[in-house]
């Protein structure tokens, strides 16, 4: 190891990026938030909890929170192409009863709302939505201005150009493994000014690499491992990584399985960057993000046991 007169150089470079404020609520390296997920659809590709009564989801939700879920995310559609149609009343009607109730039963929570369309979000306006979680890429142009009128924050995230509901089949970035990286870069980049223009506080704007939607498993791969890129974009980064089929396909496992899998992922990415993890696995999550941002220096140890103060 190279060193000088004065010692060995032991500093190790770790990707810091601006915090995440919500509703007053900062989140960063050192607390890095958790945001659990209650899909109110009947044909989620694993399902914990959410797609049955309100009631249900209610108490699934009150799990994730004493678990250690910072926020919650609430969607009303399937991602991919699987499933029926589902139009604006219909995502409506899945979604606001829960976050009305929801709201009533944990009024200091933050909710986010995963859509791309405005109107859902204009129709949901007086539950108190704090993050819109827009997965599309601004499929709906008037999404973040909508976000921004509430005082809400805003997902940024990159789908290749794919219109919502649209499964990756033969996507090519070009020649070189990281051209799709540099897709993602630019495209969370401008997608984070647009949002800014459109009002959002630069705080509260969230970029996320989406991982799967637009991309191959291969492209997935490669985009996890430039987080501090993307966190280099300077806006706090999300990273939606559970159970995901880029994981299952990389150990040849079902959504079942995949646990494991992607609590590595998220290591990985936390260790990079990232501040924000959208999960149905909300403990052990929680455990694992809180270990990474001890292990980066971050976050003191809980106690301290063997001969030193908990808060060195």
């Amino acid at each position: 190891m190279p060193h000088d007169a004065e010692g060995p150089d032991l500093t190790v470079p770790l990707a810091r990026t601006p915090p995440l404020v919500l509703r007053g609520r900062t989140f960063d390296a050192g607390r890095p938030a958790v945001m659990a997920i209650v899909n109110r659809t009947p044909d989620s590709f694993y399902v914990t909890t959410g797609t049955r009564g309100v009631d249900e989801a209610l108490a699934g939700l009150s799990e994730a929170v004493a678990a250690g879920a910072d926020l919650v995310d609430v969607g009303g559609v399937r991602a991919g192409q699987e499933g029926d149609w589902v139009d604006v009343a219909e995502e409506v009607a899945r979604v606001r009863p829960f976050l009305v109730a929801a709201r009533e039963a944990f009024p200091d929570l933050l909710i986010s709302l995963d859509t791309w369309r405005s109107e859902v979000l204009e129709s949901c306006a007086d539950v108190g939505i704090d993050l819109v979680n827009d997965t599309w890429a601004g499929a709906d142009p008037d999404l973040a201005a909508a976000a921004a009128a509430l005082g809400a924050g805003y997902v940024v995230s990159h789908t290749g150009g794919l219109p919502p509901r649209t499964d990756p089949v033969n996507i090519s970035y070009g020649p070189d493994p990281d051209d799709v990286v540099a897709s993602v870069l630019d495209g969370l980049a401008q997608g984070a000014q647009r949002a800014v223009d459109a009002g959002v506080r630069p705080e509260a704007v969230l970029v996320d690499p989406t991982l799967d939607f637009g991309k191959t498993t291969r492209n997935s791969l490669r985009v996890l491992r430039a987080t501090g890129l993307v966190a280099g974009l300077g806006y706090p980064v999300l990273q939606a990584i559970s159970r995901k089929d880029f994981v299952g396909e990389t150990l040849g496992l079902p959504a079942s399985e995949r646990l494991e899998g992607s609590l590595a992922a998220t290591a990985v990415a936390a260790w990079l960057g990232a501040t924000v993890f959208r999960t149905h696995d909300v403990r052990a999550t929680r455990r694992v993000l809180d270990m990474v941002a001890s292990v980066r220096g971050d976050r003191p140890p809980a106690v301290a046991v063997r001969g030193e103060p908990a808060s060195r």
